[in-house]
């Protein structure tokens, strides 16, 4: 088995060194039960006092299994729906713009694999946080290029996002090294390896024909 990771074009996305970072957080994932997206307001509950001005804003599209509005609904109950800004769906050439408005990205999944919107958020420079859920443990290492909790613990999560705000030194370290990690992606470090594998197996199947 040879595994050939997803890639991403490094050079679309601008890099922004973090240090003292802001409680502007963005969450960027398809609207359904297995991203947890409902977490996201309860992160936010237990932020808001300590951070008043805190934001986050929600990206990506609803795929229609009623996990929008649950969240919508958590997020009224706990009185922070003013907190939380809507962005829906936008075209890929945004997504490094929408990015680079906030500091902290955020990650609430309950399943995942190797996830590109991780990978984004780390060649922008924003500090990770995301569940310890799946292959997120082979693309971020906690405590170097981003922080890991675990699933479904909208404490934990806030912990975390509170040491990134209180601490610009571990915000920079998190930040510099997420972006080398990116670059570990880069399609141009990619397309040579699937090169290499199709060449192998066209020579493999050559000799079995013959």
């Amino acid at each position: 088995i040879e595994v050939i990771p997803n890639p991403v074009e490094i050079d679309h996305y601008n890099f922004r060194q973090r240090k003292f970072v802001s409680p502007r957080l963005v969450w960027l994932r398809a609207f359904h039960e297995i991203y947890n997206p409902s977490m996201a307001p309860r992160v936010i509950y237990e932020l808001k006092e300590q951070y008043p001005d805190i934001v986050l804003y929600m990206v990506g599209p609803d795929k229609g299994d009623g996990s929008l509005e649950h969240m919508l609904e958590v997020a009224e109950e706990l009185s922070v729906r003013e907190k939380i800004i809507l962005k829906g769906f936008i075209p890929r050439d945004h997504v490094a713009d929408m990015l680079n408005d906030c500091d902290i990205f955020i990650n609430t999944t309950n399943i995942d694999n190797t996830p590109i919107s991780v990978i984004e958020a780390m060649a922008c420079g924003l500090c990770v946080v995301s569940t310890n859920v799946g292959g997120i443990q082979y693309i971020v290492e906690n405590g170097i290029d981003g922080l890991l909790t675990p699933p479904n613990d909208p404490v934990g999560m806030a912990v975390s996002i509170k040491r990134i705000l209180n601490n610009p030194m571990l915000a920079y370290k998190l930040s510099q090294n997420g972006r080398k990690k990116a670059q570990e992606f880069s399609w141009d470090l990619i397309f040579p390896l699937w090169k290499s594998l199709i060449r192998e197996s066209i020579e493999i199947y050559d000799k079995t024909d013959r």
